[in-house]
């Protein structure tokens, strides 16, 4: 095949390669959203999966059929977030690489829960060690995630946020699932959200404990909300033991992955949003409850005081009373309220598409048109 000419009269195309490509995952929304900057850009660019989700059959070739595609001068980016089989498929090809880092759960996360994900986890560390060094340029969605590429052997960085679809929190939300969280809502209570897959890392179990004592020391009416789908079966099964054991069943609701109209809804309805999580590489999840005007709480682990900024009050504890003080603060107190979603929907802008998309066009260019 003919290579097609760059936006910088490169003769290249720019490809993405991604272990999974979900509609509901924040590297898979990246990715397509990546791809259309960079085909708008002037590049030819197609993502190449190990696994593509039915939903997204037509916008993904396997991995391995690559060399169909591929054209003298390609330029692969691999957006790097577990281990897969594209991490040696790529390892074994003397393509130009950037590294999108967007970093992955260690294994000491899963010990004791999933064998087979903490090995996963472990792999993924080596493939890290393998491919920063190989890396012409290592982009970061923060800066924790580029001091741990910088650390894995990556010469060369830069921090760019990763790409939000802020229309999953400002879509129409799902009239049926609306419907009942008013219902739930006209009982009197405190509705309080968390969005992330149920894995230890994410401590659900923390908030169960936070929702315990908020219930008892200021709202006994008080409902958590946990949305998301789960990679980590046992700790799902222990969570629910949790919550039934501590008498939480009615006021805790675990709904799987749910729709993006299903997610606007559960994020109109929430009081406040809370993360717990003992580790984050940015935290999508944050800056979409920003982005749809809900006052965020959140343990200051990781990437997440840098993703936050002013836009959130950052604990520096899980303390199950000291977390339930810090939901009583924000639900009770008018102008906190309105100083943390006003500065939270000023910090979203940062993280806007049109505010990231000449950046990162900018950063593949230094590679892709030398």
């Amino acid at each position: 095949m003919s290579a097609a000419a760059g936006p910088y009269g490169a003769p290249v195309a720019v490809h993405q390669f991604i272990p999974t490509l979900n509609p509901h995952d924040a590297t898979g929304t990246h990715t397509l959203l990546l791809r259309d900057i960079l085909r708008q850009a002037g590049w030819r660019s197609e993502i190449f999966a190990e696994a593509i989700h039915d939903d997204l059959a037509a916008e993904a070739f396997k991995h391995w059929m690559y060399p169909d595609h591929a054209t003298d001068g390609d330029v692969a980016i691999y957006q790097f977030s577990t281990s897969s089989a594209v991490a040696g498929y790529l390892l074994e090809r003397d393509l130009p690489l950037i590294l999108d880092y967007h970093n992955f759960t260690g294994p000491q996360h899963f010990a004791g829960w999933e064998s087979l994900t903490e090995e996963r986890a472990t792999r993924a560390g080596v493939e890290l060690a393998l491919l920063a060094p190989r890396a012409q340029l290592g982009l970061a969605d923060s800066g924790f995630n580029e001091r741990e590429l910088q650390r894995a052997g990556c010469r060369r960085t830069a921090v760019i946020p990763v790409l939000v679809d802020y229309g999953r929190v400002s879509a129409l939300p799902d009239p049926r699932v609306a419907a009942a969280l008013a219902a739930l809502k006209a009982q009197g209570g405190t509705d309080i959200l968390f969005v992330g897959r149920i894995v230890p890392s994410k401590a659900q179990h923390e908030l169960v404990k936070a929702l315990w004592a908020y219930r008892r020391l200021y709202d006994p009416l008080a409902r958590l909300h946990l949305v998301g789908g789960t990679s980590s079966f046992d700790y799902l099964r222990s969570l629910r033991r949790f919550v039934h054991d501590l008498g939480l069943s009615s006021a805790v609701c675990i709904t799987g992955e749910v729709s993006d109209p299903a997610l606007a809804a559960y994020f109109s309805a929430a009081d406040v949003y809370l993360s717990l999580s003992v580790h984050e590489g940015f935290g999508v999840p944050l800056v979409e409850a920003m982005a749809a005007g809900v006052p965020v709480i959140a343990r200051g682990v990781g990437a997440v005081a840098e993703t936050v900024g002013d836009g959130a009050l950052v604990l520096a504890s899980a303390d199950p009373s000291y977390v339930a003080a810090a939901v009583q603060r924000v639900c009770a107190d008018e102008e906190l309220r309105r100083r943390l979603t006003s500065a939270g929907m000023r910090r979203m802008v940062a993280f806007s598409p049109d505010a990231i998309s000449d950046r990162v066009v900018a950063a593949v260019a230094s590679v892709a048109a030398p």
